[in-house]
């Protein structure tokens, strides 16, 4: 006799496995609360100062108090703030990649809507891509779909993928954002126009620190954390990040998560 099968969606399977996993030891309870406690010492820590650093530099460049004198302070106190702005960064890409690495990072995994966390994504980078007169074009039929994600991770992931193709587009170009449902899945794909990398490369750009020469990553500057970051949020919001691209032929980042 026949029997019917149910798959179970994916949502289902994620939060089947963390019901299944081993409680951990009092040993490694012990250890993730140390992890935790260290990374909000480190993060105060490392912020207070570059805050400071980052408002009185903006007071001193927009000359608040009255005039400096020689314009060359005023030029030194933005030197100041920008360098301020990029260290600042850099702690936070830091810092998430030390948190996602020891699964201390506290993610809410709920039915988020594509469309306003496209619309974040694109809002926050709004004068680098008019700086650089690239077109956000959004692919879709009017109403984008729901997926299962962290919204601050949702979010920092699509940042992080749209400002990778903005930076790598020709000017004038166009950065083209769907979403193709598939199955139990929802594929986020962002593509440019840009002059692609070699596809042994791909799999150097997802682990930190690993920059390196390429079309991608020249652009900008940075320690080539954001690739790294997305991969892990994706991951520990039980999905993937699949990357694709050919010299000379642009590049493609595909997000697959779970469909709410």
């Amino acid at each position: 006799m026949n029997q019917s099968v149910r798959i179970a969606p994916p949502q289902d399977f994620i939060q089947e496995a963390v019901r299944q996993a081993p409680e951990p030891s009092r040993h490694e309870a012990e250890l993730d609360a140390r992890k935790r406690s260290f990374l909000r010492m480190a993060s105060h820590e490392l912020r207070t100062p570059l805050n400071s650093i980052l408002g009185f530099s903006e007071i001193l460049a927009t000359e608040l108090f009255g005039p400096l004198g020689s314009p060359q302070y005023k030029e030194y106190a933005t030197i100041i703030r920008e360098s301020g702005e990029r260290l600042l960064r850099l702690v936070n890409q830091i810092l998430e990649i030390a948190r996602l690495e020891g699964q201390a990072a506290d993610l809410d995994l709920r039915p988020e809507p594509l469309d306003a966390a496209v619309d974040d994504a694109i809002d926050g980078l709004a004068r680098e891509i008019k700086a650089r007169g690239v077109r956000p074009a959004l692919k879709s039929d009017g109403w984008l779909p729901h997926v299962v994600a962290d919204p601050r991770g949702l979010r920092t992931v699509l940042s992080a993928l749209i400002q990778n193709a903005v930076n790598a587009s020709p000017e004038g170009g166009e950065v083209r954002i769907r979403a193709d449902p598939a199955g139990d899945w929802v594929d986020i794909v962002i593509e440019d126009d840009g002059p692609g990398v070699d596809p042994e490369e791909l799999p150097r750009l997802v682990r930190a620190f690993e920059q390196g020469e390429n079309a991608l990553t020249r652009h900008s500057e940075g320690a080539g954390l954001g690739l790294p970051i997305c991969e892990l949020l994706c991951r520990a919001m039980g999905g993937r990040l699949i990357l694709h691209s050919e010299l000379g032929r642009g590049f493609s980042a595909k997000v697959r998560l779970a469909r709410a």
